[in-house]
């Protein structure tokens, strides 16, 4: 027994290395198409080259008699089973049922219509090329208010009028709101597709083992317990003979939550055929059948008082839903009505969406997940209005945000904001950037013909999904800590982080909890074989719902550490520090090492404690989270060309508590990387037969790192009551922040041209033809 202990450094709020980093850059991480299984096929997928069409004939005989093939499957195999599945419910909801291949018609390119496997992937290909399929090309509609219109192609015959869903929410009393304003200012704004383009494409090794009557399942998935629970229904294994297996994640972004027809397909093809099977995504597969974000065509209406005060707001939502349903397609456009208020006191809002099939791919959540296209239009709004009544965008803001005493801050909505100071963060970045003189510099430049802009966004979010009663899937997380016999800690979570760095964090706050070197800590994730049920990690959820449960299994641990240590020491009143357990009264300690091997050795056990050193906590959330920030952008734009240039970018987010600033830097730059694909160059364009025009890297403009401006990032820190971390997460706001920032801006250096609004993506072309044009469109 020791008599001294020293106290390892405090790790929360400090700047630790990422620890999953080191297996990463050296190339020893293990991705999904690293997996290599003795006797493994290796599908094809043979995809429908139309937006609509009937198929007339399928011929798989060709295909068949090349060398290496080992089975083709078309529709005909899988009628009987289920649909592709979506969990999101809404009243009215037209669900089509989505087959894991086509039947008698394809309603989008890229729709799988056959499967080939062979002894590799370039035979699969081979013959998946020899697959003949004979069409009847049907007409296609592929924009979402050209679907709506009388008379337009119907995506699915039985709902002619391509309508998926109605959706309405009211709160306040909004005519009454409209008809005290002095003014109302209206704008359609649109938030345009996107390609999620994670590095790492989808893929899915499925292995079924027959005496077992058991599958193992390895996908890129952000969700693996889900997807577990999922095809374990589809296809009627027991949860417990299913293995989801997530190995390392490169991106996800909301495109690998879902389950698509492809992990179902693989499942179904190893059990017919009783050997191990790879499907990899291709680029151009990724662009044409993996989730795509946004899709909004969006109506506001904002009534205000002439000093300013914001009264009510209407918004109409058109969302491009694509051909059919994934998982979480129909909630997304909902999440924008719940953010649609922004970070402003109105008490009156009404919304209305309108659901719109497409002769396109499904959209669904991509990093910000409808509260982006809810950010941008409320910040676009309140711009426009500051132009409608010369008022300084800042000041307006300012006026109403709810004041720090206000919280928690019930919206029109239904929501209750946890905490914040909304002023703080904009009054800091606009001091940053100076605001004044730049204000000044612009008045001068403008005498030169200089078109300098400097714009804003004070962005809210809602995050940290969430309490299970508004989740479609649950939205509890759970933990396991562990101290084994030798005293080292091992901690499983169910959240499931794919570069958020739960690794590092977790390690940080379990170190600082137990008082233990952070390298005798190691962190599980992924493996549903080995970790406790979980949900996943999207929505900005993995520190402050995972998290949390992690802190509370750590503190049932630590109960029971006292326990054991107070019956070594023979003590009334222990204490832990350190990694080891102290006599108050006598100074006299054990060390954690020597406490884990009396737990586990059970010598002499505590009464009513059990041998070991384990707890396990799943946490559910009272309220969601809400995190803030302001963006601050200065532009000028080129005359001649047409070329944005950020001259300044600054952003200055509240995500609660920060446990490592090193990794909330890391997020908020690729979220703003991400929000700048938005506002200045990415776009996934449909031609009106359906076919995606930006389907390979040659035409979708990815941002690459010599077009990033540098990014000025601080943070504010106001702690969230909702967890005991008081962490709010931090993954998605640069991108929600970003765009609106972005267009605020240039749209403020043409404002003199007679520029009021300009719809994403900002290419240079767009922005040339405005100038040249005096500032008309």
């Amino acid at each position: 027994m020791a008599t001294t202990t020293v106290k390892p450094e405090t790790l929360v709020g400090k700047k630790v290395r990422r620890r999953e980093d080191p297996r990463l850059i050296t190339g020893t991480a293990t991705y999904l198409d690293d997996i290599k299984l003795p006797g493994m096929y290796h599908a094809c997928v043979v995809r429908s080259p139309y937006g609509a069409a009937r198929i007339k004939s399928v011929n798989i005989k060709p295909a068949l008699e090349l060398p290496g093939v080992a089975a083709i499957f078309t529709g005909d195999d899988v009628k009987d089973l289920p649909s592709v599945p979506c969990v999101a419910q809404l009243p009215g909801l037209r669900m089509p049922h989505h087959h894991m291949l086509a039947q008698d018609r394809v309603y989008f390119v890229g729709h799988p219509i056959a499967v080939v496997v062979a002894r590799d992937r370039y035979l699969a290909a081979d013959a998946a090329d020899a697959v003949e399929v004979e069409y009847e090309e049907l007409p296609a509609v592929a924009d979402p208010e050209k679907a709506l219109a009388p008379g337009s192609p119907a995506v699915h015959p039985q709902w002619p009028d391509n309508t998926a869903f109605t959706f309405h929410q009211e709160g306040g009393h909004i005519e009454e709101a409209f008809r005290e304003a002095d003014v109302i200012v209206k704008q359609r704004i649109t938030s345009q597709r996107l390609i999620p383009m994670a590095m790492e494409t989808r893929g899915v090794v499925a292995d079924w083992h027959a005496a077992e009557k058991s599958l193992t399942l390895y996908s890129s998935s952000q969700a693996p317990h889900l997807l577990r629970s999922l095809l374990a229904g589809i296809f009627g294994i027991p949860e417990n003979r299913l293995r989801v297996v997530a190995p390392e994640v490169g991106g996800g972004f909301g495109s690998k939550i879902d389950i698509y027809a492809e992990d179902m397909l693989m499942t179904f093809v190893t059990q017919r055929l009783n050997k191990p099977v790879k499907w990899v995504e291709s680029r151009r597969e990724n662009f044409l059948g993996t989730i795509h974000g946004r899709g909004h065509v969006d109506y506001y209406e904002l009534a205000a008082k002439r000093d300013g005060t914001m009264l009510g707001l209407k918004l109409k939502i058109i969302q491009d839903l694509g051909a059919y349903l994934q998982l979480l397609t129909p909630a997304i456009p909902t999440l924008s009505v719940l953010m649609m208020p922004g970070l402003y006191k109105f008490k009156h809002i009404s919304a209305d969406v309108i659901g719109a099939f497409t002769n396109c791919f499904p959209t669904d959540a991509y990093r910000g997940a409808g509260r982006p296209e809810a950010t941008h239009g409320i910040e676009r709004m309140v711009d426009i209005l500051a132009a409608e009544l010369k008022m300084d965008p800042a000041e307006l803001r300012l006026k109403n945000f709810p004041a720090p005493e206000e919280f928690p801050f019930p919206t029109a909505t239904g929501l209750a904001y946890d905490s914040g100071n909304y002023a703080l963060p904009l009054k800091t970045a606009l001091a940053e950037v100076e605001y004044d003189k730049l204000r000044e510099e612009q008045k001068q430049g403008r005498q030169t013909g200089k078109l300098l802009g400097i714009g804003m966004s004070a962005y809210g979010e809602i995050c940290a999904f969430g309490p299970s009663p508004a989740t479609p899937t649950g939205g509890w997380e759970s933990a396991t800590v562990k101290i084994e016999p030798s005293g080292k800690v091992t901690i499983l979570t169910g959240a499931s982080p794919h570069g958020q760095g739960e690794e590092t964090t977790f390690a940080q706050i379990a170190a600082d909890e137990l008082g233990v070197n952070i390298d005798d800590i190691v962190v599980y994730h992924g493996d549903t074989q080995l970790v406790q049920y979980g949900i996943g990690t999207f929505g900005s959820r993995g520190t402050a719902i995972g998290g949390a449960a992690l802190y509370y299994a750590l503190q049932e641990l630590k109960e029971k550490i006292k326990k054991f240590g107070a019956t070594l020491l023979e003590a009334n009143q222990v204490s832990l520090s350190g990694g080891a357990c102290i006599d108050e009264k006598s100074g006299k300690s054990v060390s954690f090492a020597e406490i884990a091997a009396a737990a586990y050795r059970a010598l002499k056990l505590p009464p009513n404690t059990q041998p070991g050193l384990v707890a396990t906590h799943f946490w559910e959330p009272p309220n969601f989270t809400f995190p803030f920030g302001a963006h601050v952008v200065i532009t000028e734009v080129d005359r001649e060309t047409g070329e944005i240039a950020i001259r300044r970018y600054v952003a200055v987010d509240d995500c609660g508590k920060i446990i490592n600033p090193l990794l909330v830097a890391g997020q908020v730059h690729g979220g703003v990387a991400q929000g700048l694909g938005q506002a200045l160059w990415e776009q996934a364009v449909y031609d009106d037969n359906g076919q995606l025009l930006t389907g390979e890297l040659t035409d979708y403009a990815v941002p690459r790192a010599h077009m990033m401006p540098w990014i000025e990032a601080s943070h504010t820190v106001t702690p969230s009551p909702v967890n005991p971390l008081g962490v709010k997460g931090v993954g998605e706001a640069g991108t929600i922040g970003c765009s609106p920032a972005v267009v605020n801006s240039v749209v403020d250096a043409l404002s003199h041209l007679g520029v009021r609004h300009l719809d994403m993506p900002l290419t240079p072309e767009k922005i040339w033809r405005i100038v040249q044009a005096g500032g008309q469109a």
